[in-house]
């Protein structure tokens, strides 16, 4: 197993850039507002030959009595149970506050080892900084600069001197990306959650709880999965938070990052333009996708078929996606969701021979010829396989420019029908011969 560094301390310490200078990513966001980070963030740390953990934790107040600070703290004590050595950051231009000395006492009772980091020391005198620090009782504080690098290598190389060189062998394998995306509010914590059994994101009733992009390795049945808890998405003029506009941009990648989308919106409330809108963006990143009615459980029977109506109506564009009714809260319909997660995923990494995909447009060809286009009738002579996630058909043939769109939809669907692709978007490329005796013609 690889060794698992575990960043806590109190809020607007420097913990989210620390996690980004150790994962050489920009994963974590990072503002100069204290309270940004509230979920466990993990990342494959990448400056050391060790191979290691990183996890990025929210700012920690230990004494927090109520509201989303007390399951801020929740979420790191759970990253302190789980770590191999603790990096306490702490801040040397504030200075050491009553807050360290509650946190440095929660960690050494922990038994988990643990190094002191004195942050944003760039520029000044090391002993003399770091003095003060010492009566925390966490042993010598190590000064460095996460927005400069300094140190913190160093730093990194120390916490990973007590694990061998590398690890156990085993690859760890990844297994399908699943990114679930919609609206604030609908469920999307609570359905890891209870998909995991444990409370691995912050599930708070309040819109915009989660800021962050979260990724959970996840097990089940043996496989492998990476679960990605999203921000959600909100119409474009209800934006006004420059941090929400970051959360907004970290669902987007991680929609493009995922091979599968679980498209999750609220039963209890009607089908939105921003549904549609958000589905439409997975549908031009390429991803698989499967739809979450959640809270099927709060609605009655009538409302229940007025959400199918309204789905087949704002959502007829994802034929191809299946549509399951779901309680997140009760944990009813979630296993079948997997189901569908796996069968969409294979349909998105699918290898289609060369020529069965030519003999499938053989026979779409014959049962329905393209239309013509001026003096000339399209002539398509072969296909073959372009790419993957989503699966890309490339037509090759003569006086393809001019093929509509609707017989573009009309080979699609053909081409999903023959090799059962559900769950996943498909694209056709065109390539026409060009004619090297046309000039002279």
């Amino acid at each position: 197993m690889k060794p698992t560094l575990v960043i806590v301390g109190r809020p607007n310490v420097g913990k989210s850039t620390l996690f980004n200078r150790m994962t050489r990513s920009r994963d974590a966001l990072v503002a100069d507002q204290p309270g940004l980070t509230r979920d466990r963030h993990y990342g494959h740390g990448r400056l050391s030959t060790k191979p290691h953990l990183v996890v990025d934790t929210g700012g920690f107040e230990p004494q927090a009595k109520e509201g989303i600070v007390v399951e801020m703290a929740r979420q790191a004590e759970a990253a302190i149970a789980e770590a191999d050595v603790l990096l306490f950051v702490v801040d040397v231009r504030v200075g050491l506050t009553p807050q360290d000395k509650v946190i440095a006492d929660l960690l050494r009772r922990s038994g988990r080892p643990v190094l002191l980091a004195a942050n944003k020391g760039e520029g000044m005198n090391r002993d003399v900084v770091a003095a003060e620090f010492f009566e925390l009782g966490c042993g010598e504080p190590y000064v460095i600069s996460s927005s400069h690098g300094e140190g913190v290598r160093e730093l990194v190389e120390l916490a990973l001197d007590r694990f061998p060189e590398k690890d156990d062998g085993v690859d760890d394998e990844q297994g399908p990306r699943v990114a679930i995306v919609g609206r604030p509010n609908v469920g999307k914590s609570t359905f890891i959650n209870t998909l995991l059994g444990e409370e691995r994101v912050i599930a708070f009733d309040m819109p915009g709880t989660t800021r962050d992009a979260i990724e959970v390795p996840f097990e089940k049945n043996g496989r492998h999965y990476t679960l990605i808890d999203t921000a959600g998405l909100r119409r474009r003029g209800k934006v006004f938070e420059t941090i929400e506009k970051f959360s907004v941009i970290k669902t987007l990648q991680a929609v493009e990052e995922s091979n599968v989308v679980v498209l999750m919106v609220d039963a209890s409330q009607d089908i939105s333009d921003q549904d549609a809108h958000i589905a439409g963006f997975c549908i031009d990143a390429g991803r698989a996708l499967v739809v979450a009615v959640n809270k099927w459980d709060a609605i009655d029977d009538y409302r229940r078929e007025r959400i199918k109506i309204e789905i087949a109506r704002k959502l007829n564009f994802l034929g191809f996606a299946k549509v399951h009714h779901v309680s997140a809260l009760k944990g009813q319909g979630i296993s079948t969701i997997l189901s569908s997660v796996n069968k969409a995923y294979a349909a998105a990494m699918a290898k289609m021979a060369t020529p069965k995909l030519t003999r499938a447009l053989i026979s779409a060809v014959e049962k329905q010829a393209p239309p013509r286009h001026g003096l000339f009738r399209p002539k398509m002579r072969y296909a073959h396989q372009g790419g993957s996630n989503p699966p890309i058909i490339v037509i090759h043939g003569n006086a393809l420019d001019n093929i509509p769109s609707s017989y573009t939809r009309y080979l699609e669907h053909h081409f999903m029908e023959v090799f059962k692709l559900t769950g996943t978007p498909l694209r056709i490329h065109y390539r026409s011969t060009v004619n090297p005796f046309a000039e002279n013609a």
